[in-house]
């Protein structure tokens, strides 16, 4: 269908998912359970037995089918809003940001283990089964840009939760300022799309 609007979807760790429409699916659990798998490992490791081995494998089975338990009823909630909506999906384009991204060590252990890839499949995947309309959009200054006046500004971005403009004076939760500016990139996607697709007149 043609949407009346796109949900922009801005991906993250704090929170792995944030739409532009206020839901928001906090990482905090997710990654408690992490720290906890992750500490786990490390002493089985340290035991090196055959036993610590076989459980270690378990462990790192029952971790995957739990992150991907996580990731599905996340989709499950962003597709069936925007079918409910009539509204289209944008979702930022995050190929290679595992080699993009600068992080401190803990904050790398959690990057690299959260499927960001395997949550952007489910969301497809779930949309194209419901008859949305998805588009992929480039991430990039999402987070320091201003939804309201468009000015980017590394200092924009004060923590990882506040952002304040400093052109303009607008107070927003980060994530989901960054949100609005993927809505608005997949609103223009589309449209782009759209006219490239209309057969040139004779």
């Amino acid at each position: 269908y043609e949407p009346g609007q796109f949900i922009g979807v801005d991906l993250g760790i704090a929170n792995i998912a944030t739409t532009s429409t206020g839901y928001r699916a906090a990482g905090r659990g997710l990654n408690r359970h992490r720290k906890r798998q992750l500490d786990l490992r490390k002493k089985l490791q340290a035991k090196g037995t055959k036993s610590a081995r076989r459980r270690l494998k378990n462990r790192r089975r029952n971790e995957a089918r739990h992150a991907a338990n996580v990731n599905h009823i996340i989709a499950k909630q962003i597709v069936t809003e925007a079918e409910r909506t009539s509204s289209g999906i944008a979702l930022e384009d995050l190929g290679g940001i595992r080699q993009r991204v600068r992080l401190r060590k803990p904050q790398r252990v959690t990057l690299h283990s959260w499927a960001f890839h395997q949550l952007g499949q489910f969301v497809e995947y779930k949309a194209r089964r419901a008859g949305v309309p998805l588009v992929y959009v480039d991430p990039a200054y999402t987070s320091q840009e201003c939804a309201e006046c468009h000015h980017i500004e590394k200092k924009n971005r004060v923590d990882q939760a506040l952002f304040i403009c400093r052109k303009c004076g607008v107070v927003a939760h980060a994530d989901r300022n960054a949100s609005h500016n993927i809505a608005a990139r997949g609103e223009a996607v589309w449209i782009a799309g759209r006219e490239s697709r209309v057969p040139a007149p004779f």
